[in-house]
């Protein structure tokens, strides 16, 4: 038996939930990849799939089984396209996922430098504030607040992410200036959505972890229409200083001078992270990309401050 293809031919068909899908993709026999995946089974001495007419579906072992499976195989991949461009010209798609208000404003524009040095590399990037999964996404690299727990996936703080209250002078004239998080319940807020939700305004009142979120004002995921309207002067926004640099620096916006500090998340010391699989560093045009966003994170001038 060829352990290795009954192994790819079991993964497709986890991941199609189709004998028939599995066989298409690699231009079998269903009969065939059928068979090769049974003679798995049976080397196991276990039922790995439960079969019906109209679904396939992990045994319990299946679904451990899978797990293991689909590691070894993007490892695998990586060593053969590691040892295939061994030495090579970094080259081919890579494709990175980032949140929007980083690609926007930090990715984007470096990628573009990463562009002239690298010709041979194609860029595929998407924003989206989703999570994203490195192997069940297919992407390359992915930039995310917060850190991978995964051992298998490497997480590389690019900076920090501290929010911080602004409003614009023409908004604390009209409603007055809060002094304590406390006085926030009296203003408007303009709040960014998650794919969680709205974020909340939290902050340790009396060593504990407090709600203080003004009533909404508006609700939105695009980043940049709540900045235009926190510099109309319609509520007070709460999101990244790297975010807000640009704005503070005009003195369109003017941070809160609070008692205390608010915060979206219980974690204090939040962040943004680079996270790749571990096993494709080696791949060139993923080391290449991995190490030029973390030398040109280090001297981002929006970290000052």
């Amino acid at each position: 038996m060829d352990q290795l293809r009954a192994m790819r031919y079991f993964v497709k068909v986890v991941e199609t939930r189709s004998f028939t899908r599995a066989s298409e993709h690699f231009g079998v026999p269903p009969s065939s990849l059928s068979r090769r995946v049974a003679d798995l089974e049976a080397h196991l001495g276990t039922s790995l799939l439960k079969r019906s007419t109209r679904v396939v579906k992990l045994t319990e072992i299946g679904q451990s089984y899978y797990s293991e499976v689909v590691h070894i195989l993007s490892q695998l991949e990586a060593t053969d396209e590691a040892v295939s461009q061994y030495q090579s010209r970094p080259m081919g798609r890579l494709r990175i996922s980032s949140m929007v208000g980083f690609g926007e404003t930090v990715l984007l524009p470096l990628m573009d430098q990463f562009s002239s040095r690298y010709p041979d590399i194609t860029l595929d990037i998407t924003l989206t504030d989703s999570l994203s999964v490195l192997n069940r996404d297919d992407v390359d690299l992915a930039i995310r607040g917060g850190f991978a727990p995964d051992e298998r996936v490497v997480a590389t703080r690019l900076m920090d992410n501290h929010f911080i209250a602004v409003a614009a002078p023409s908004y604390l004239r009209r409603f007055g200036t809060p002094d304590t998080p406390s006085e926030l319940r009296n203003h408007k807020g303009l709040y960014f959505r998650t794919p969680q939700g709205p974020t909340p305004w939290l902050c340790e009142v009396d060593g504990r972890l407090q709600d203080v979120s003004a009533p909404a004002a508006a609700i939105s995921n695009s980043g940049s229409w709540l900045r235009d309207l926190a510099e109309r002067g319609e509520g007070i926004l709460l999101l990244p200083r790297w975010v807000l640099e640009p704005l503070l620096k005009k003195g369109t916006l003017v941070p809160l001078e609070l008692s205390s500090l608010l915060r979206v998340t219980p974690d204090p010391d939040l962040a943004i992270y680079l996270l790749y699989r571990k096993t494709r560093y080696q791949v060139p045009k993923i080391r290449v990309a991995v190490d030029f966003i973390v030398d040109e994170m280090a001297s981002w001038p929006g970290l000052s401050g």
